[in-house]
């Protein structure tokens, strides 16, 4: 095995990310008058390890407000960390300059969720396409058109249509477009954010099939984020499940489906039905997930676990190798 493969493509190291609301005038006034107010601080994403090999599609999973979006920008370098660093291939990504940085930053690329709002409306799909490209000296002007129809055919679309508005397109069509601008690049990874969620049932299997097929013909490697267990199960190798900030449990798919450990893996997967236990009586995970503000001490997922300890209220469980290729942060795996 090479040090690549060994290392990760894409791997992040303690990774965190933090959101501060300043004071206003009128909260500057009360802490000067002695108030106790302090500024408001969102802790998205919190001591993040994780390592993503080449080829490798990786699903991300969580509760809403988890942080996995936050995680996604961060490792598609639209997001800078608050601490931590994030390597590519080997180095560290925020060392890189020139043009080892540059293509750095075209390699990842990332599809978002709502495929209307992330595409100018006011831009026709050559320039969505095409300005990427053109600008980075990938294609000259000359050749921008055929380029474009390339990608195009390749996702999917009439080539024809290169000349229309965002508006004139159907929502699954819009999504094409998406994957077409992050294509355009000639990236190596992708991240997608959601990248289905907004789409019809029968045109989120389409959309799903065109990732795997352009996974087989680019050797593209895929961090796949989502709150759909069934989308995560059949597209992802490998299943990383988020917590409030926090990685709770890794391992290979069909493992983690068929044995979780973490308890709010356990929680998760229960309350998604399926064809062979009609029978099931199905209920969300118990209790609201904590406020990102002020989330609680040692393992946050300790409120709503029904077996929490006190080791678990005061101390904040390590992600460690509980098998082989199996990862999980959890106290009961010390008893």
């Amino acid at each position: 095995m090479s040090a690549e493969a060994a290392t990760g493509m894409i791997e992040l190291v303690d990774v965190s990310r933090r959101f501060s609301k300043p004071l206003d005038v009128a909260g500057k006034i009360a802490r000067a008058l002695g108030s106790k107010i302090t500024e408001e601080t969102v802790h998205a994403v919190d001591g993040v390890n994780l390592s993503i090999r080449q080829g490798e599609v990786v699903g991300l999973v969580g509760e809403s407000g988890c942080g996995k979006s936050t995680l996604g920008r961060i490792v598609a370098g639209i997001l800078p960390a608050s601490g931590g660093s994030v390597r590519w291939r080997g180095q560290d990504r925020g060392a890189l300059s020139g043009k080892a940085a540059r293509d750095a930053a075209l390699a990842v690329q990332m599809i978002f969720q709502d495929p209307f709002a992330s595409l100018n409306p006011r831009m026709k799909v050559r320039d969505i396409v095409g300005e990427a490209p053109m600008v980075h000296g990938l294609v000259d002007r000359a050749q921008v058109d055929d380029y474009v129809s390339d990608v195009m055919r390749r996702v999917g679309l009439d080539p024809s249509y290169r000349a229309r508005y965002p508006h004139q397109f159907s929502g699954g069509q819009r999504q094409r477009i998406g994957i077409a601008r992050a294509l355009a690049v000639k990236p190596e990874f992708i991240v997608c954010d959601e990248a289905v969620a907004a789409l019809d049932v029968s045109i989120q299997a389409q959309v799903l099939n065109l990732f795997m097929d352009l996974r087989r013909d680019l050797n593209l490697t895929y961090l796949f984020i989502s709150h759909d267990l069934g989308v995560v199960e059949h597209i992802s190798d490998r299943v990383v499940i988020m917590y409030l900030g926090r990685v709770v449990e890794a391992a290979p798919t069909e493992a983690l489906f068929g044995a979780p450990n973490h308890p709010y893996t356990r929680a998760l997967l229960s309350a998604v039905p399926r064809l062979d236990q009609r029978k099931a009586s199905f209920k969300p995970v118990e209790g609201e997930i904590p406020s990102p503000l002020n989330p609680p001490s040692g393992c946050h997922f300790h409120p709503r676990c029904a077996f929490a300890t006190d080791r678990c209220r005061s101390e904040r469980p390590a992600l460690r190798e509980i098998a082989p290729g199996r990862l999980s942060a959890c106290h009961l795996n010390d008893m």
